[in-house]
């Protein structure tokens, strides 16, 4: 069965573009768009389907990407958000994640690497660029001076070493030698001794505590 999606941006030209690209794509396919935060909170309340993946663009009339990547986090955690904008400075990268978004591309972006971003994020739960990833690790939580209160295991330091990369976690499985399963056990177990809820918050851990060296 494809992953749902559903397209939130007011520009319907090039949302209606999207939607056939994306419909060619083997494993996704768009099951409606809505033209803006509001539009698609109605859509829900009327009883439409919840997608898998939301691509959401951020500057829109009435309730813009920013509000609505918040609403979907709070009312619908499950739903992956992937933000496609044309904005591509720090401060939308860095205000998208924090409220919420599991993925940053461009509107730019080759229909190839949206299917394989789409793809990632699907088994991942998370896709950022190397240039996104860049910012964000550069930009996340600046305020605060990571501090090693808690015992980190080997495996958890060398898994800690990956989660800076844009290996998916399968493909981190087949370095460490172990299953899938048990690179996912040391994700959540890190998550729980750190605090933290994603891999961007482990690879800022790690980056600021020398692990990824």
């Amino acid at each position: 069965m494809k992953k749902s999606i559903v397209i939130v941006d007011d520009h319907i030209l090039i949302a209606k573009a999207l939607e056939g690209i994306i419909d060619n794509f083997n494993e996704f396919e768009v099951i409606y768009v809505c033209e803006n935060g509001k539009d698609l909170i109605q859509k829900f309340e009327e009883g439409n389907p919840i997608p898998d993946i939301i691509l959401l663009d951020i500057s829109m009339p009435i309730m813009d990407g920013f509000e609505t990547a918040a609403w979907l986090v709070k009312h619908h955690p499950n739903i992956k958000v992937m933000a496609l904008s044309m904005q591509g400075d720090d401060n939308s990268v860095i205000k998208m994640i924090k409220n919420g978004a599991k993925g940053y591309l461009l509107k730019n972006t080759h229909p190839k690497d949206l299917e394989t971003a789409l793809t990632r994020l699907d088994t991942d739960g998370f896709f950022y660029p190397e240039w996104a990833s860049k910012i964000i690790f550069s930009n996340f939580n600046k305020d605060q001076e990571a501090e090693i209160t808690v015992k980190i295991s080997d495996r958890e330091k060398e898994f800690l070493k990956y989660t800076v990369t844009e290996l998916s976690y399968k493909e981190i499985a087949d370095r460490m030698c172990c299953s899938p399963r048990t690179v996912e056990s040391y994700r959540d177990q890190l998550c729980d001794k750190l605090d933290l809820k994603t891999r961007v918050g482990l690879a800022v851990f790690a980056i600021k505590n020398g692990f990824a060296n």
